[in-house]
Protein backbone atom coordinates (compact mmCIF):
# COMPACT_ATOMS: atom_id res chain seq x y z
CA UNK A 1 0.00 0.00 0.00
CA UNK A 2 1.15 3.34 -1.10
CA UNK A 3 1.14 6.14 1.91
CA UNK A 4 -0.88 8.21 -0.13
CA UNK A 5 -3.81 5.75 -0.13
CA UNK A 6 -3.46 6.34 3.96
CA UNK A 7 -5.77 8.59 4.52
CA UNK A 8 -8.34 6.20 3.31
CA UNK A 9 -8.40 3.61 5.74
CA UNK A 10 -10.71 3.53 8.84
CA UNK A 11 -8.62 3.20 12.19
CA UNK A 12 -9.41 -0.59 12.02
CA UNK A 13 -7.89 -1.50 8.61
CA UNK A 14 -4.86 0.51 9.85
CA UNK A 15 -4.15 -1.74 12.71
CA UNK A 16 -4.23 -4.43 10.60
CA UNK A 17 -1.88 -3.04 8.27
CA UNK A 18 0.52 -2.74 11.18
CA UNK A 19 -0.16 -6.38 12.25
CA UNK A 20 0.92 -6.78 8.21
CA UNK A 21 3.52 -4.77 8.42
CA UNK A 22 5.17 -6.05 11.57
CA UNK A 23 6.32 -9.28 10.25
CA UNK A 24 8.30 -7.38 7.64
CA UNK A 25 10.11 -6.06 11.02
CA UNK A 26 14.35 -6.52 11.10
CA UNK A 27 15.95 -5.50 14.05
CA UNK A 28 19.43 -6.53 13.24
CA UNK A 29 23.23 -5.59 13.72
CA UNK A 30 23.92 -2.56 11.03
CA UNK A 31 26.85 -4.07 9.43
CA UNK A 32 28.09 -0.94 7.52
CA UNK A 33 29.38 2.20 8.53
CA UNK A 34 27.58 5.46 9.21
CA UNK A 35 28.93 8.37 7.58
CA UNK A 36 25.39 10.76 7.24
CA UNK A 37 23.05 10.66 9.55
CA UNK A 38 19.43 12.47 9.17
CA UNK A 39 17.13 13.24 11.78
CA UNK A 40 13.49 13.92 11.00
CA UNK A 41 10.51 15.91 12.87
CA UNK A 42 6.76 16.29 11.98
CA UNK A 43 4.73 19.36 13.16
CA UNK A 44 0.43 19.72 12.82
CA UNK A 45 -2.31 20.65 15.11
CA UNK A 46 -4.36 17.61 16.07
CA UNK A 47 -7.80 18.72 14.44
CA UNK A 48 -6.05 20.38 11.45
CA UNK A 49 -5.16 18.74 8.04
CA UNK A 50 -1.89 20.34 7.41
CA UNK A 51 1.15 18.55 8.16
CA UNK A 52 4.56 19.89 8.20
CA UNK A 53 7.41 17.63 7.76
CA UNK A 54 11.77 18.10 7.68
CA UNK A 55 14.46 16.35 7.62
CA UNK A 56 18.15 17.19 8.13
CA UNK A 57 21.08 15.86 6.92
CA UNK A 58 24.49 15.94 8.70
CA UNK A 59 27.88 14.29 8.40
CA UNK A 60 28.82 11.88 10.36
CA UNK A 61 30.50 11.70 13.48
CA UNK A 62 31.15 15.43 13.09
CA UNK A 63 27.12 15.99 13.16
CA UNK A 64 27.96 19.11 10.49
CA UNK A 65 24.84 19.97 8.24
CA UNK A 66 24.88 19.06 4.85
CA UNK A 67 21.58 19.19 3.27
CA UNK A 68 17.71 19.61 4.06
CA UNK A 69 14.31 19.12 2.85
CA UNK A 70 11.06 19.74 3.72
CA UNK A 71 6.77 18.95 2.99
CA UNK A 72 4.06 20.18 3.39
CA UNK A 73 1.16 18.16 3.25
CA UNK A 74 -2.66 17.45 3.77
CA UNK A 75 -4.39 14.58 5.59
CA UNK A 76 -7.44 13.54 6.66
CA UNK A 77 -6.50 10.52 8.75
CA UNK A 78 -7.72 11.03 12.21
CA UNK A 79 -5.39 11.51 15.19
CA UNK A 80 -5.40 8.39 17.30
CA UNK A 81 -2.62 7.52 19.39
CA UNK A 82 -0.61 4.51 18.58
CA UNK A 83 -1.93 5.01 14.69
CA UNK A 84 0.16 8.79 14.11
CA UNK A 85 1.72 7.16 11.75
CA UNK A 86 -0.71 7.43 8.89
CA UNK A 87 -1.03 10.88 9.21
CA UNK A 88 2.97 11.44 9.18
CA UNK A 89 4.60 9.24 7.31
CA UNK A 90 3.23 10.33 3.96
CA UNK A 91 4.55 14.36 4.34
CA UNK A 92 7.95 12.32 5.47
CA UNK A 93 8.26 10.06 2.21
CA UNK A 94 7.62 13.71 0.07
CA UNK A 95 10.69 14.99 2.65
CA UNK A 96 12.79 12.23 2.07
CA UNK A 97 11.77 12.00 -1.61
CA UNK A 98 13.20 15.52 -1.99
CA UNK A 99 16.78 14.65 -0.51
CA UNK A 100 19.71 14.58 -3.60
CA UNK A 101 21.83 12.09 -0.78
CA UNK A 102 20.05 9.29 1.02
CA UNK A 103 21.81 9.19 4.81
CA UNK A 104 22.62 5.91 6.03
CA UNK A 105 20.77 6.53 9.30
CA UNK A 106 17.71 8.47 10.20
CA UNK A 107 16.37 9.49 13.84
CA UNK A 108 12.91 10.19 13.97
CA UNK A 109 11.25 12.29 16.64
CA UNK A 110 9.14 9.49 18.07
CA UNK A 111 8.93 5.55 18.50
CA UNK A 112 10.19 2.73 16.49
CA UNK A 113 9.11 -0.91 17.98
CA UNK A 114 8.31 0.97 21.59
CA UNK A 115 5.05 0.38 20.40
CA UNK A 116 1.88 -1.76 21.49
CA UNK A 117 2.13 -3.56 17.78
CA UNK A 118 6.17 -2.68 17.31
CA UNK A 119 5.14 0.06 14.37
CA UNK A 120 6.06 3.45 15.66
CA UNK A 121 6.90 6.15 13.18
CA UNK A 122 10.70 5.29 12.99
CA UNK A 123 9.71 1.89 12.34
CA UNK A 124 6.68 2.25 9.57
CA UNK A 125 9.12 5.02 7.49
CA UNK A 126 11.92 2.59 7.90
CA UNK A 127 9.74 -0.45 6.66
CA UNK A 128 8.20 2.29 3.29
CA UNK A 129 11.50 3.16 2.68
CA UNK A 130 13.82 0.87 3.03
CA UNK A 131 16.14 3.39 5.30
CA UNK A 132 17.78 2.51 8.60
CA UNK A 133 15.78 4.35 11.21
CA UNK A 134 15.35 4.61 15.09
CA UNK A 135 13.08 6.47 16.95
CA UNK A 136 14.24 8.97 19.93
CA UNK A 137 10.65 10.45 21.81
CA UNK A 138 10.28 12.34 24.45
CA UNK A 139 7.48 10.43 26.18
CA UNK A 140 6.50 6.93 26.79
CA UNK A 141 4.00 5.31 24.20
CA UNK A 142 3.90 1.65 25.79
CA UNK A 143 5.93 -0.73 28.18
CA UNK A 144 7.57 -0.24 31.58
CA UNK A 145 10.96 0.57 32.97
CA UNK A 146 12.73 1.72 35.77
CA UNK A 147 13.53 5.48 35.95
CA UNK A 148 17.27 5.51 35.32
CA UNK A 149 20.14 7.40 37.68
CA UNK A 150 19.95 11.18 37.55
CA UNK A 151 22.84 11.55 35.74
CA UNK A 152 23.78 12.54 31.89
CA UNK A 153 23.90 9.04 29.72
CA UNK A 154 21.79 6.67 32.92
CA UNK A 155 19.81 4.44 31.20
CA UNK A 156 17.72 1.53 31.63
CA UNK A 157 15.74 -0.64 29.89
CA UNK A 158 12.33 -0.30 28.28
CA UNK A 159 10.39 -3.86 28.32
CA UNK A 160 6.66 -4.48 26.68
CA UNK A 161 5.19 -7.86 27.37
CA UNK A 162 8.29 -9.16 28.06
CA UNK A 163 10.20 -7.96 24.96
CA UNK A 164 12.97 -5.70 24.90
CA UNK A 165 11.99 -2.99 22.98
CA UNK A 166 13.92 -0.09 23.78
CA UNK A 167 15.89 2.36 26.46
CA UNK A 168 15.01 5.17 28.23
CA UNK A 169 18.13 7.53 28.27
CA UNK A 170 18.72 10.28 30.31
CA UNK A 171 20.39 13.06 28.34
CA UNK A 172 20.67 15.60 30.90
CA UNK A 173 20.32 16.00 34.47
CA UNK A 174 17.09 16.98 36.00
CA UNK A 175 15.62 16.23 32.90
CA UNK A 176 13.07 13.28 31.67
CA UNK A 177 14.69 10.51 29.97
CA UNK A 178 14.16 10.33 26.33
CA UNK A 179 12.81 7.09 24.63
CA UNK A 180 15.10 4.91 22.16
CA UNK A 181 14.16 2.06 19.98
CA UNK A 182 15.22 0.89 16.64
CA UNK A 183 13.08 1.29 13.83
CA UNK A 184 14.25 -1.21 11.37
CA UNK A 185 17.75 -2.37 10.03
CA UNK A 186 19.65 -1.78 13.35
CA UNK A 187 19.61 -3.27 16.74
CA UNK A 188 18.93 -1.15 20.17
CA UNK A 189 22.71 -0.71 21.46
CA UNK A 190 23.69 0.47 18.02
CA UNK A 191 20.81 3.07 18.47
CA UNK A 192 21.36 3.98 21.87
CA UNK A 193 25.39 4.48 20.72
CA UNK A 194 24.01 6.74 18.14
CA UNK A 195 21.66 8.99 19.94
CA UNK A 196 24.63 9.28 22.98
CA UNK A 197 26.65 10.58 20.08
CA UNK A 198 24.48 12.98 18.76
CA UNK A 199 24.15 14.64 22.26
CA UNK A 200 24.97 18.11 22.05
CA UNK A 201 24.20 19.62 25.56
CA UNK A 202 20.72 19.68 25.08
CA UNK A 203 17.82 17.52 26.00
CA UNK A 204 17.14 15.98 22.44
CA UNK A 205 19.61 14.80 20.02
CA UNK A 206 21.62 17.38 17.48
CA UNK A 207 19.68 15.81 14.45
CA UNK A 208 15.98 16.10 15.76
CA UNK A 209 16.74 19.30 17.36
CA UNK A 210 17.94 20.55 13.87
CA UNK A 211 14.83 19.19 12.44
CA UNK A 212 12.17 20.53 15.22
CA UNK A 213 13.67 23.89 14.04
CA UNK A 214 13.43 24.03 10.44
CA UNK A 215 9.57 22.94 10.91
CA UNK A 216 9.14 25.19 13.02
CA UNK A 217 10.74 27.53 10.58
CA UNK A 218 8.56 25.98 7.47
CA UNK A 219 5.12 26.49 9.69
CA UNK A 220 5.99 30.27 10.49
CA UNK A 221 6.77 31.16 6.95
CA UNK A 222 3.47 29.83 6.23
CA UNK A 223 2.02 31.71 8.70
CA UNK A 224 1.05 28.62 11.22
CA UNK A 225 2.72 29.27 14.29
CA UNK A 226 3.15 25.95 16.17
CA UNK A 227 0.99 27.13 19.37
CA UNK A 228 -0.23 23.82 19.55
CA UNK A 229 2.36 21.76 17.97
CA UNK A 230 2.54 18.39 17.91
CA UNK A 231 5.30 16.68 19.42
CA UNK A 232 5.55 13.13 18.30
CA UNK A 233 4.59 10.35 20.34
CA UNK A 234 4.28 8.04 18.03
Amino acid sequence: MHPSDYEHLTPAEAVAYQHELRKQIQIKPLDTPIRAIAGADISFNKYEETVYAGIVVFSYPELKIIGNATAISRTSFPYISGLLAFREVPALLEAWNKLESKPDVIVLDGQGIAHERRLGIATHFGLVTGATTLGCAKSRLAGTYQEPGNAPMAESPLYHKGEHVGVALRSKRNCNPLFISPGNNINIPQSVEVIKHCLRGYRIPEPTRQAHLLVNKIRIANGNAPNNQHDLFS
